[in-house]
């Protein structure tokens, strides 16, 4: 009898221990309480997976060099934006990313040092995966396993620490920007998105979803003066190019009608290149962009202010108390879908 409950007591622990750990692993994928624990988990585990992929996995040269002999000729005194050319073309970034570039041009003295770029754009991404982790906090109910598919993406490692593309740059501006969004911080905001928008021309796409939250929670004039914001801050930035080379730096940066290569596409593979390259197949894509953007604000974007003409009145014409009262039902779950 006194020989069996040393078994009893042993196997009433290992039962313990397994139920609490269970519990355990339970809640940190799947109550939201636990969020930020298994968050901190997750961005622990991505500086060590950074680093083994910069170390192990090979470098892939695209961009980086035609990058770096643009903003060269940018630090030699150029202008003239047509004359800012790469290896693939000209210069086809406004001001922001010259200036970003250049200061990597700076620290990886002028590019050769491609390993120290390789961790200054982990470190981005971690700041990226951070900001991201705080936009999905402000929705409560999302369980924590969510955020481990974040993580698992071979395509962003790729494009932050193995191409080191703009693009990226750009979008840690703009998350940042949805961040402080959220946080009813609009100055700052505007701010980071015209700095994102400063880097790469495609942030345009984002702006429905923002012009409409601003106006949302601040009404037509505050909305305006924002908006004013944002384009003062790319004029800032864009100085030294508008007083010499106006048209060419415009012409360039902000090309609406410019032509993508066939072989980059990665979302319209399944199409011909001979479609894909044809005026009619970008302008039915541009078409099929504005209907769309046209059937949210019609729909589901403007509801819960009976329609985009009762939203305009309220934006013009309403009482402060009004647009207050409206700014409290822009809640941080519409701003993620909106975006």
């Amino acid at each position: 009898m006194n020989s069996q409950t040393p078994t009893k007591d042993y196997n009433s622990f290992t039962d313990s221990i397994f139920s609490k750990l269970f519990r355990l692993s339970y809640s940190l994928l799947f109550d939201p309480a636990f969020f930020w624990y298994t968050a901190t988990c997750l961005l622990i585990g991505e500086v060590f997976l950074n680093i083994f992929i910069i170390k192990y996995v090979s470098y892939t040269e695209i961009d980086w060099k035609a990058y770096m002999k643009e903003v060269s000729i940018f630090l030699n005194g150029e202008r003239n934006y047509t004359k800012i050319q790469g290896d693939t073309g000209p210069c086809v970034y406004p001001a922001g990313f010259v200036y970003i570039y250049s200061i990597l041009n700076y620290i990886t003295s002028e590019g050769v040092d491609i390993l120290k770029a390789q961790y200054i754009f982990a470190i981005l991404y971690m700041w990226t995966l951070y900001v991201v982790f705080n936009i999905y906090h402000r929705y409560k109910q999302i369980p924590p396993y969510v955020l481990i598919f974040l993580c698992l993406s071979k395509r962003l490692h790729s494009i932050f620490v193995l191409r080191l593309f703009n693009d990226v740059i750009a979008m840690a501006f703009l998350y940042t920007c949805i961040w402080t969004m959220i946080n009813k911080k609009w100055k700052l905001s505007c701010v980071l998105y015209s700095l994102a928008l400063s880097v790469k021309m495609n942030i345009l796409l984002y702006f429905p979803a923002f012009g409409v939250l601003l106006f949302k929670s601040l009404g037509a004039r505050k909305t305006f003066s924002y908006i004013l914001l944002v384009v003062l801050v790319q004029i800032i930035l864009a100085f030294p190019f508008l007083i010499t080379y106006p048209r060419s730096y415009l012409g360039q940066a902000f090309e609406f009608s410019r032509v993508f290569l066939y072989k980059w596409t990665v979302n319209w593979k399944f199409v011909t290149e001979e479609t894909f390259l044809s005026s009619g197949f970008s302008k039915g894509l541009l078409i099929a962009h504005v209907w769309v953007l046209i059937a949210f604000l019609f729909g589901s974007w403007c509801r819960s202010e009976n329609g985009v003409l009762c939203l305009l009145r309220l934006g013009f014409f309403g009482k402060p108390s009004e647009i207050a009262k409206v700014k409290k039902m822009v809640t941080t779950d519409r701003m993620l879908i909106l975006f």
